[in-house]
């Protein structure tokens, strides 16, 4: 709760203005019945137009000081509560930010957008309550109950009566309502996970023409969200009737009490039209109240879900003395073991132990589910070991800042995105400050400069968000570039040529060779035949290196490379591959990591 009310910052004057502009509104408004009594009594009743005149000018003065503080009370509410909530959300995007993979894969990506949307709005409408009706309600009740005293300590008995009667049933309203709406809360995740699978996969649905099913999945998520708000609101329902019921019982009862009081002298007019106007007060407060009870309910879950983004503690952070210097591009594994979740005896890596030279292609293959991705991340230490050492340039990873060591260990993933923005602008995600020519060049190296020239605007092209408007090849060869935009030491290719045809596939590592020859690269392939040719090919199976060497060394020594190679080769080929000695070209081989 600290850290989301640290958030207030630069609003702690409107949020403590708030308040008092609500409280003075109160006391105004008070004070209006207290004088429409005077004017009855001291001025209509005795045909005093002067007391009718100094008692209506202090009526209106006081109208007019309510006013002015209640528009005070709401633009300074209003400030408070929008820039707090801005700064939460930045605060909760900051937090996000410096999230390790493990930490991003505790919450689904659903989870943190309803997070940074519906949780922060609700938090936001709190708070704006809190600071404002939930300081004039309660004022107002406790005003309007001692200033019914004042007027008529006997009548005001039957009045706190009612009030407590009407609390108890109030209260016992909003405790079954907040549990209620605390379920029905939860289920904002699932219709947000709907929504942002069907739109992400929209694709994917029309090809399978699978629109009504996804409609009913929808309106399932949806319904549910209804029905258990409909459930919460019904019960809420059930304040306003028994509001009616006690405020007008107490009416009657102090009408029929009153009335003899005011015959018998005891009570005059005025006290008694005074003590109506209190009584309304009180009891629409208490109503108020319940209101914000519910709210603050609500809200409590999202402090609670934000709460847990907050507090959540990165896995990976920088040691205090970190270095900034990198010497080559060699890489050494040293007996590592590896898991995603700590404490869990399930590694996906099992000692391995692993030299690569500077400069040298390291080619990688192995069955899907085998950790070929989880070996690679280890090198930009987009998680850390479990046990032993990852080195780059003879330092360990965890000794690196990390910013410096990603800027020098670049990674293409299998699931790179591009940015809605031109072409050259993605690039220089790489390099913020690199010029045209150096975006063209890396272009080059990735042979994205065949498709970008036929483009209208070439390189001030615009891409769509995720690069809708680009093929799948072409997607990754922009992200090949703009990952050689950082001119790494190392370059990792984890799958990242799989939408290309072996043709082109050659030219990137022919580019490759001849632009970037001092750079280690390390690339995960489900085909042959983009490995082939590496210095030396890894064989991974089911987290352990089950053979290393060349293509050749491989096809004498590693029956399931042998296997992959054949199956391959077997299956009829890429359409634009050289046919081998059988007549049958090399297949892709293409499966999912």
């Amino acid at each position: 709760m600290k850290k989301i009310l640290a958030q207030i910052k630069q609003y702690k004057k409107d949020t403590i203005l708030t308040p008092f502009y609500a409280m003075l509104e109160v006391v105004m408004e008070v004070l209006l019945p207290y004088i429409t009594a005077k004017i009855i009594d001291e001025g209509i009743e005795k045909s005093d137009m002067k007391a009718v005149a100094l008692f209506g000018g202090a009526m209106l003065a006081a109208a007019i000081v309510s006013l002015l503080a209640g528009m005070m009370s709401g633009v300074h509410g209003a400030r408070a509560s929008t820039g707090f909530a801005c700064n939460l959300r930045e605060e909760i995007y900051r937090k996000i930010q410096t999230f390790s993979f493990a930490n991003i894969d505790k919450f689904s990506t659903a989870g943190l957008v309803t997070r940074m949307t519906t949780d922060v709005t609700n938090i936001q409408n709190a708070f704006q309550m809190c600071i404002r009706i939930a300081v004039r309600a309660p004022f107002m009740l406790i005003s309007s109950l001692i200033m019914s005293f004042i007027v008529s300590p006997k009548m005001s008995s039957l009045f706190l009566i009612a009030l407590l009667f009407l609390a108890i049933a109030l209260g016992s309203v909003v405790a079954f309502a907040m549990k209620t709406f605390s379920a029905a809360f939860q289920k904002y995740d699932e219709l947000n996970a709907k929504v942002q699978e069907n739109v992400s996969a929209i694709r994917v649905v029309k090809a399978y023409v699978r629109e009504d099913y996804e409609k009913d999945k929808f309106r399932k998520a949806s319904g549910n969200l209804y029905n258990m708000f409909v459930k919460a609101e019904s019960i809420v329902a059930l304040n306003n009737p028994f509001m009616m019921l006690v405020s007008y019982s107490a009416i009657i009862a102090i009408s029929w009490f009153g009335a003899h009081m005011v015959v018998g002298g005891s009570l005059t007019t005025g006290e008694l039209t005074s003590l109506f106007s209190y009584i309304f007060s009180a009891f629409i407060s208490l109503m108020i109240l319940s209101f914000i009870f519910v709210m603050i309910s609500m809200s409590t879950a999202s402090i609670k879900r934000i709460s847990e983004v907050l507090d959540e503690e990165p896995d990976l952070s920088d040691k205090a003395d970190t270095i900034k210097e990198m010497k080559d591009g060699s890489i050494d594994f040293e007996h590592v073991d590896f898991a995603y979740f700590k404490g869990e005896n399930k590694e996906v890596l099992h000692d391995i132990d692993l030299h690569i030279k500077s400069g040298e292609t390291i080619g990688i293959i192995g069955p899907t589910g085998s950790g070929k991705t989880s070996l690679v991340n280890l090198i930009s230490r987009l998680y850390d070991v479990t046990s032993g050492s990852v080195k780059v340039g003879g330092v360990d990873v965890r000794d690196y800042d990390m910013e410096f060591l990603r800027d020098n260990v670049s990674v293409v993933l299998q699931k790179n995105v591009l940015f809605s923005g031109s072409i050259i602008e993605n690039l220089r995600w790489g390099n913020e400050n690199a010029t045209e020519e150096e975006c063209i060049e890396a272009c080059k190296s990735a042979c994205a400069d065949e498709f970008i020239e036929r483009m209208p605007d070439k390189y001030n092209s615009h891409i769509e968000r995720g690069g809708a408007n680009v093929s799948g090849g072409q997607k990754q060869r922009l992200c090949i570039a703009r990952a050689l935009m950082k001119s790494p030491k190392v370059l990792i290719l984890d799958d990242s040529t799989s939408a290309v045809d072996t043709a082109t596939d050659a030219k990137i590592k022919q580019a490759f060779a001849e632009r970037i020859p001092g750079t280690t690269k390390i690339i995960i392939a489900q085909r042959i035949s983009s490995v082939e040719k590496a210095d030396r090919i890894l064989v991974i199976e089911e987290g352990r290196i089950t053979g290393i060497g060349t293509h050749e060394e491989l096809l004498k020594t590693s029956e399931t490379y042998a296997d992959i190679y054949s199956s391959q080769a077997c299956g009829g080929g890429d359409f634009d591959r050289p046919e081998n000695a059988q007549g049958k070209a090399v297949s892709t081989g293409k499966e999912g990591e």
